[in-house]
């Protein structure tokens, strides 16, 4: 990387629902840090630099802006080799990611983004991972919610267990505390993603083929998957399904890179959400099964995008949630880790144990607002973790989840000091 920017750090799709609210978190995490905002309207960029100023009470009118789009490969480049890193925050991935992508790589500047489609995210991975570390950069996705804490979480878990672990479930609850009720929780682009994302899943397994061309040893004893719909002691008998989020995929890309690279047994991982109640479980499956049948046709896809509040019962809108229902929102997830003591350790990471798991560890992550705020924090930390930590990150660049990019630097810390709580759980 040139050693000489104009910036430290440039905030790309500053204009939309997300970069709006990162460039508001950024206010208080980049302080010491130059950096600026990007976007395709200047006009746009303009508006919300004031719009943020308003919220935050803060004079915001010496914020670069710089003009780039992601249908104009040069004004990628451009924007790229003015600083170190580029946040990214214009989604869907799948179809504005890779040209930013790209340029990065090209410039020789870091990349990190909140994307938490797989297919984008391994795709990535598959056809820059060589091309990053050669220019000695670092490209790493899900960055928010999905899926910091579900990956830097099981990484938590693996550092305190003392001892091998064979498996994690986590386990997603919300609840929100707002006296308003109804509202939407997720803004546009995050429903657009997750339908794309769903639609597209197919074509996982050619990407996995050849991202991954040597199969992983059969571990055992197998994490098995729970029934569809179950109680679970492990969140006081809560109403259970599986979480259909990029966690798993991102935890188990991780998991992998530990076994190839650092020669550690991979941990098994699956993902379930929380409910109170059957009924809300009864509810999310409905919805979630006609959302699935829509997905897989393109007017089902259509009906989808241009209707969300209704598909989606008020959960998405054009709109988003509101500050009172962000603020009010909290989040935890619960881990459930099983493995043995470390007194019974194998020299190979493929050797098989001849007893059953003989310990388990019970941790944590929780915060405020996970769509959006939580999201923008764990963002720019990790934009900051990698120009102030490079030298405690994998090689000299590459293509990483966060677990693998993360796993020896100090932003779990930084998390907690900024509004997430990572814990382990008394039995």
């Amino acid at each position: 990387m040139t050693a000489e920017r104009q910036l430290d750090v440039i905030i790309f799709g500053a204009s939309g629902f997300t970069g709006k609210h990162t460039i508001y978190q950024g206010i208080k995490l980049l302080e010491g840090l130059k950096w600026g905002i990007a976007g395709r309207s200047k006009d746009k960029l303009t508006k919300v630099l004031t719009e943020v100023e308003k919220k935050a009470d803060k004079d915001l009118s010496e914020t670069p802006i710089i003009v780039a789009d992601v249908k104009d490969p040069e004004s990628l480049k451009k924007m790229a080799e003015q600083c170190k890193i580029v946040v990214n925050c214009c989604g869907p991935y799948r179809f504005f990611g890779e040209p930013v992508v790209k340029a990065c790589v090209e410039a020789g500047t870091h990349h990190v983004d909140v994307s938490g489609e797989p297919q984008y995210m391994e795709r990535m991975q598959l056809q820059y991972n060589e091309q990053a570390r050669e220019k000695g950069v670092y490209i790493v996705s899900a960055c928010g919610f999905d899926s910091i804490p579900a990956d830097l979480g099981t990484v938590f878990l693996e550092k305190q267990f003392d001892g091998v672990v064979n498996s994690v479930e986590t386990f997603l609850e919300s609840s929100n505390k707002s006296k308003s009720t109804g509202g939407a929780v997720l803004h546009y682009g995050t429903w657009e993603s997750a339908i794309y994302g769903l639609a597209h899943a197919n074509e996982l397994r050619e990407l996995r083929s050849q991202l991954f061309q040597t199969r992983l040893p059969n571990f055992q004893p197998r994490l098995k998957d729970r029934p569809l719909v179950h109680k679970s002691k492990f969140v006081n008998n809560r109403w259970c399904l599986p979480f259909p989020g990029s966690d798993r995929s991102v935890v188990l890309r991780s998991q992998r890179f530990f076994y190839d690279n650092d020669k550690k047994r991979p941990v098994q991982m699956k993902a379930y959400m929380a409910f109170d109640s059957i009924f809300h479980v009864i509810a999310v499956a409905l919805i979630g099964a006609i959302f699935a049948l829509m997905t897989r046709t393109k007017l089902g896809r259509q009906l989808l995008l241009k209707y969300p509040r209704f598909f989606s019962v008020g959960f998405a809108s054009h709109e988003g949630p509101t500050e009172e229902a962000m603020e009010n929102t909290e989040f935890a997830i619960s881990f459930k880790g099983e493995g043995w003591n470390k007194d019974e350790e194998m020299l190979e990471p493929s050797d098989q144990y001849k007893v059953p798991p003989n310990k388990k560890l019970k941790c944590k992550v929780s915060g405020t607002n996970p769509g959006y705020g939580a999201t923008c924090v764990a963002l720019l930390l990790s934009a900051i973790t990698i120009l102030k930590e490079s030298d405690k990150m994998p090689f000299t660049g590459g293509v990483y989840p966060p677990g693998a990019a993360f796993y020896k630097t100090n932003l779990i810390e930084k998390l907690c000091e900024n509004g997430f709580k990572f814990e382990v759980l008394k039995d």
